[in-house]
């Protein structure tokens, strides 16, 4: 038994974090401390003055670990870094960690691409974003090449450098072939200049010289050339009507509030980026009663700041807050000075109130957008166990799927439902071992087998205490099992299940005609659902879905196995080597088109094998 009378005396005056975890040894809570003596004495005493989150927390201690820190901030890194790790269920943390797009372009290279990128690096390229609209960074990104000129290839080009035939891009007049000699670097860095001055906000003199192109080529009757040039200041327009312009003098600034009802709250975020507002995004946090505004803030911004991997020069934010520290850790992060402020007049104000309203609004319909999907779920899960003749609702419903085509590549698949909804932490891909060729019971009965003996086996690890509830990654068992297949496949999953003495019902999904999900075969009997019922919105949602994940699995498969085969053919590239490269490229076109410089940032890949592969792609146009 952990003796917490003893560690609690034994708990040093220094910083650290602390690591809470329960009788199956699942990390529950990972928390920093000035002094972990007096921080975590805290959780053991005066119960009354707790929220109701931390008393049920603190009911579920079995023991706990800490890890001394040389400074307060060290402690703030080492805890985001086990939050991330072990997810522990009382620790606030944002569900939809998003990496956000850039628009890169590479300054570092003679002639510059353009392009979207999730990944930000100190290379000497310039960085615009981060965007949370992907949809409209891509349409942007579209904008940008039909007005300007740039080229999209890999190739390293230079000015005094060998040159090669122009691609169709040039032909078209979508590039003007650096590659080609066609034009000098001074000429293309013009070009350059004026996508940066697009993105960051300054167009008049783009539109103004589009403008005067135009009226030009109209004035000598060129309007072909007047229509395209009309097209490029639609385009122009377009672009930059997507970004809300705020007056006054701003830097790259974020603004961040979080309103509270009492037991949830919601996070809101405006990104501004020269002058205007690129974007914004906002967070449901569940479960925050008895959290004060303060602490949340703090907590938000470790979490939020802590994954993604740009952090702007000044961050807003509503309310009193420990900044010093924070300001420390941010600082460290961007590289440079980071600020914390709260601004209380004039536009930054006015833009705060505006986050705040939208943070409020965002709960409200989050809440009711939540009953409506509860109702429709659980209706759904009725409809479901009345017609299957269920005792119980089928809370938690695991769906298989087969894929293979003749019998290669053959793939098993597991997705999970839980509450009516998606659980895809839970989802699980076996590759067939024991079957050859294209056998599609045998191959079911395999990952069947797999999936259901090693759920007993670790059951009985976690109940002799021999494993955590955590690292089970098959003991949670369903109420309801779902076949992708008709009796065939129903039968298969029954005989598994008796040969291990468990008693799941099963049903199969099955399809009409015209490959629409028609309903359920349980036992010999084929159940009918209403079109549109909320039982078959379900069932269909299943069916998709496994099928899905199971056609993915099955193609990165299979493209990983032709890429490996190609790459058995290149000179002084062994098994090593194949591997960094999958790791890195996962698809021959990426490879083909990675510059001699990419190729050797690949680990284990010298100057010798990166000439191999060049010239190998270089031979072999149609591979």
């Amino acid at each position: 038994m952990f003796d917490f009378e003893y560690q609690l005396k034994m708990l040093p005056d220094k910083p650290g974090v602390y690591i809470m975890k329960n009788a199956t040894g699942e990390v529950i809570y990972v928390g920093k401390a000035k002094a972990l003596k007096n921080r975590v004495k805290q959780y053991f005493q005066n119960s009354r003055n707790h929220s109701e989150k931390v008393r049920a927390m603190v009911q579920n201690i079995s023991e706990f670990e800490y890890i001394v820190t040389d400074s307060e901030v060290e402690a703030l890194i080492l805890e985001c870094n086990l939050i991330k790790k072990y997810r522990p269920r009382y620790n606030i943390i944002l569900k939809d960690d998003k990496h956000y797009p850039f628009v890169k372009i590479t300054l570092n290279e003679e002639f510059p691409r353009v392009f979207v990128t999730r990944v930000l690096s100190k290379d000497g390229a310039k960085y615009f974003g981060p965007y949370p609209d992907v949809s409209a960074v891509h349409e942007t990104m579209e904008l940008i090449k039909k007005i300007f000129p740039v080229r999209t290839c890999r190739k390293t080009i230079r000015e005094a450098g060998e040159k090669s035939r122009p691609c169709l891009n040039y032909h078209i007049g979508l590039c003007k072939a650096p590659c080609a000699g066609m034009v000098s670097r001074a000429e293309y860095m013009v070009v350059i200049s004026s996508i940066v001055d697009l993105l960051n906000g300054r167009d008049r003199e783009i539109l103004k010289e589009l403008q005067s192109q135009m009226e030009d080529a109209s004035e000598k009757l060129e309007f072909e050339k007047a229509a395209v040039q009309r097209d490029k200041i639609a385009a122009v327009r377009k672009i930059t009507e997507k970004q809300k312009i705020i007056t006054g003098k701003f830097e790259n600034e974020d603004y961040i509030d979080i309103y509270s009802d009492g037991k949830d709250s919601s996070a809101q975020v405006f990104f501004l980026r020269d002058g205007k507002i690129t974007g914004r995004e906002h967070f449901i946090l569940e479960d925050t009663e008895g959290v004060g505004k303060e602490e949340l803030v703090a907590n938000f911004l470790r979490e939020f700041y802590g994954g993604t991997a740009f952090v702007p020069k000044v961050i807003n934010v509503a309310g009193t807050l420990d900044r010093e520290l924070l300001e420390e850790w941010l600082s460290m992060k961007r590289g440079s000075k980071v600020s914390i402020k709260t601004p209380v007049r004039g536009d930054k104000k006015n833009i705060l109130d505006m986050v705040s309203r939208n943070a409020q609004m965002t709960l409200e319909h989050f809440k009711l957008k939540l009953v409506t999907d509860k109702q429709r779920h659980r209706e759904a899960l009725e409809e479901l166990r009345d017609a299957i003749g269920m005792e119980s609702l089928p809370a938690r419903i695991e769906a298989f799927d087969i894929s293979n085509i003749q019998g290669v590549d053959s793939v098993g698949t597991m997705v999970v439902f839980e509450g009516g909804k998606a659980k895809s932490s839970d989802y699980r891909r076996f590759k067939i071992k024991s079957v050859k060729g294209a056998n599609d019971y045998d191959s079911m009965r395999e990952i069947l087998m797999r999936r259901f003996s090693r759920g007993l086996e670790e059951t009985k690890l976690i109940s002799e205490s021999r494993i955590s509830l955590a690292a089970g990654k098959f003991s949670s068992f369903p109420d309801l099992i779902l076949m992708d297949g008709g009796k065939g496949q129903v039968n298969i999953a029954l005989e598994v299940l008796a040969s291990l003495g468990i008693d799941i019902p099963v049903c199969g999904m099955v399809k009409d005609e015209r490959h629409r999900t028609r309903g359920l075969i349980c036992g010999n009997e084929e159940l009918a659902f209403k079109q549109g019922s909320e039982a078959m919105k379900l069932i269909t949602r299943i069916q998709d879905e496994v099928h899905r994940f199971a056609i993915t699995y099955h193609r990165s498969l299979r493209n990983k196995r032709v890429l490996h085969s190609v790459l058995e053919e290149i000179p002084n590239v062994g098994s090593t080597r194949r591997k960094e490269l999958l790791k890195r490229f996962e698809s021959i076109e990426n490879i083909r088109k990675a510059t001699y410089e990419e190729l050797l940032e690949t680990p284990s890949i010298d100057s010798r094998a990166a000439e191999s592969i060049r010239r190998y792609f270089s031979d072999n146009q149609k591979t």
